[in-house]
């Protein structure tokens, strides 16, 4: 679904505190530089790597010493350094030190760091310093400058010539650093080449209209933010903190790789843009003459962005207390409506946006039994809202059909937050005035079964669905929980080509996004959808509630989802000639989470218990194929066939993801 864009942030913090860090940051800004002062605590950042992973500073605390080396693969003393990096490592890797290169050429990109990279035989974290706003700070001219960084105050312990770093290092680490080293490589080290950058940058000439167009939407008057932006005396208040945002990549709250894919409503800023407002900053803050556009055309917040909806509804009321751990609730609406419609667009407006942590919404079907809560909220899907997420369009020629003698569904997820109060969300429907083409389907790539083990930073997660039939993917939202790290999406085509289309190397709890496509993804029959989240349960993850669990999946934030939202149309449906079947659909979802080596059938070893006794006698015999596994088109047989022979007492088979 293509969504309405919306920018800024969701940390809630008292009237109090929001004064001090605006008279706090007015003070920092005397301090700010754009080379890092000598025993001074380096500023975090956070980098992407060759491999797409983020890589943050302050997240190296648990390193004895910290390395950073200039380094670029096509400077002629790439080798040498390279080899000096190996002696170093071997004297002082493991438990003493950690190494990260740092590639500050704004013209290459991380496919050919990563290419290169592969190529040399480095196996270390190659950062890409595009912007170029993280080596300016650290004062890096040439190829081979090296930093030895003390994780324990984030001060510069020794900065120099790599080929001196072994007394930086050993000093720092406590080690003898009277090693045998090879020879200085001959070669000359490479200058980096700095992109210009402007002196006398000003608010009103160049930073005001960046952070209008891009942030004032949500910092605005009665915006999501919990700051507006009013004019330049309170745009300079918080400088420091716009810079320290920037520089880890908190906001703007989009969190989809730049290189992998393009998406309808990107909210990043480019290189253009990011460096242009630090480098305001860091030059001062200065206002410069003219007009405030901020002060003078504010950026108004809007309910209803879309315009006025064809239909509102209230969602009953709910009482959220001041503490503790809400229900999901499930509420229902009956369809008030005398006609049938077709949804083109929706939008939720919370009533206490502080308590309303997300709303699912969806429509029920004629005939199609209602379990109180739960799944059918999916079934005929409509829109889920969370900050960030408050309005969405379906994407062009496709719409939600909705029936009269309907119910509207709801999924709600209240988080008290420490003052009692009463939520009256309300939702906006849209409606087109003529059918269109196609059903909007939705999806999810969910995985139940997750365990999650304490104390691992790094727990790899995944499950997959499969398109039995040719589709076009709209849009995808990935979803975890505290300990969500990072997540991306993987298409498997059935030549056995893997193309990654999204990736989310720093995944944010507090923002919901729905990544839609500008060129939908045409995918063909047999094509499977991978999701794989990593989850951070060690005690270096700041929201962890407690690494010393290992971690179920749950509803609850304590415990994780591995969620992946599919929005898609099959290709060959019409609105006239529907061809979806739900029960096949839902086989696909739960076998892409069962089937653990994804080799697109479940052995018996990948079946459930309650499964493994409704087979014990008929395992070969549902086996049609006889491959000595079970796919999902015989597995829908199957159900098909015991759904037939059951009574109406008995409970029909459907997914295992319960059980």
């Amino acid at each position: 679904m293509r969504r309405v864009p919306s920018v800024g942030s969701v940390v809630r913090r008292s009237s109090s505190s929001l004064l001090r860090s605006a008279v706090c940051g007015c003070l920092a800004l005397v301090g700010l530089t754009a080379q890092v002062q000598a025993s001074a605590p380096l500023d975090n950042f956070v980098l992407i790597d060759q491999h797409g992973t983020a890589q943050e500073l302050y997240y190296q605390s648990d390193a004895r010493a910290l390395i950073i080396v200039a380094h670029d693969s096509t400077c002629s003393s790439s080798a040498a350094d390279l080899a000096r990096i190996g002696e170093l490592r071997k004297r002082f890797g493991g438990d003493l030190a950690r190494f990260m290169l740092l590639n500050s050429d704004s013209a290459t990109n991380r496919a050919k760091l990563r290419e290169s990279a592969a190529a040399n035989g480095v196996d270390l974290p190659v950062l890409h310093d595009d912007s170029q706003l993280v080596s300016r700070t650290l004062g890096l001219k040439s190829t081979g400058d090296t930093l030895v960084i003390n994780p324990s105050n984030w001060s510069v312990s020794w900065q120099g010539n790599l080929n001196a770093a072994h007394e930086g290092i050993g000093a720092l680490a406590k080690a003898d650093a009277s090693v045998s080293l090879s020879a200085a490589g001959k070669s000359a080290p490479c200058a980096i080449r700095y992109d210009e950058v402007p002196a006398g940058i000003t608010y009103t000439a160049d930073a005001a209209q960046i952070l209008r167009d891009n942030c004032a939407v949500c910092h605005t008057t009665g915006g999501i933010a919990p700051w507006a932006m009013t004019g330049y005396e309170m745009v300079r208040g918080f400088a420091p903190m716009i810079r320290e945002v920037l520089r880890t990549r908190r906001m703007p709250p989009w969190n989809a790789d730049p290189e992998v894919g393009r998406f309808e409503h990107d909210k990043s800023l480019s290189r253009e843009e990011l460096r242009t407002l630090v480098s305001w900053i860091e030059q001062g803050a200065v206002r410069g003459e003219g007009e405030d556009i901020l002060a003078s055309d504010p950026v108004a917040w809007q309910d209803w962005p879309l315009g006025k909806p064809d239909l509102i509804m209230e969602i009953p009321s709910y009482d959220v207390p001041a503490t503790g751990i809400v229900d999901y609730q499930f509420p229902r609406i009956p369809n008030p409506l005398k006609e049938s419609v077709w949804v083109r667009a929706a939008t939720v407006v919370p009533g206490d946006r502080s308590a309303v942590h997300h709303v699912l919404m969806g429509a029920s079907e004629p005939g199609v039994p209602i379990v109180e809560g739960r799944e059918n909220v999916f079934d005929n899907y409509i829109i889920g809202y969370a900050p960030g997420n408050e309005s969405a369009e379906m994407p062009t020629g496709t719409g939600v059909y909705v029936q009269p003698g309907t119910e509207f569904l709801f999924q709600m997820h209240y988080t008290p937050y420490g003052k009692a109060t009463t939520d009256r969300t309300k939702v906006g429907l849209y409606f087109h005035k003529e059918a269109p083409r196609n059903f909007l389907r939705h999806t999810v790539v969910i995985n139940p079964t997750i365990q999650i083990p304490p104390n691992e930073a790094a727990s790899a997660q995944a499950a997959y669905f499969e398109f039995d039939k040719p589709a076009v993917i709209y849009s995808l939202v990935p979803h975890a929980h505290y300990r969500g790290k990072a997540s991306k999406f993987e298409l498997l085509l059935p030549g056995g080509r893997r193309e990654t289309v999204l990736n989310v190397p720093q995944y944010d709890f507090n923002w919901q996004r729905t990544y839609a496509f500008e060129e939908p993804l045409k995918v063909p029959a047999g094509a499977r959808l991978v999701h794989t989240t990593i989850y951070d349960n060690s005690v270096k993850n700041a929201r962890n509630p407690d690494p010393e669990r290992t971690v179920p999946w749950g509803l609850q934030s304590h415990d994780e989802m591995l969620y992946g939202a599919v929005s898609f149309a099959w290709a060959g449906e019409t609105a006239d000639k529907p061809i979806h079947e739900k029960g096949l659909a839902d086989t696909y979802q739960w076998v892409g989470f069962l089937d653990k080596n994804m080799d697109g059938k479940l052995s018996w070893q990948e079946l459930p218990e309650r499964m493994k006794k409704r087979l014990v006698q008929g395992f070969k015999m549902v086996d049609a194929n006889g491959d000595g596994g079970l796919d999902a088109r015989e597995m829908y047989a199957l159900n098909k066939r015991q759904n037939a022979q059951r009574t109406p007492e008995q409970p029909r088979q459907g997914s295992p993801a319960a059980r």
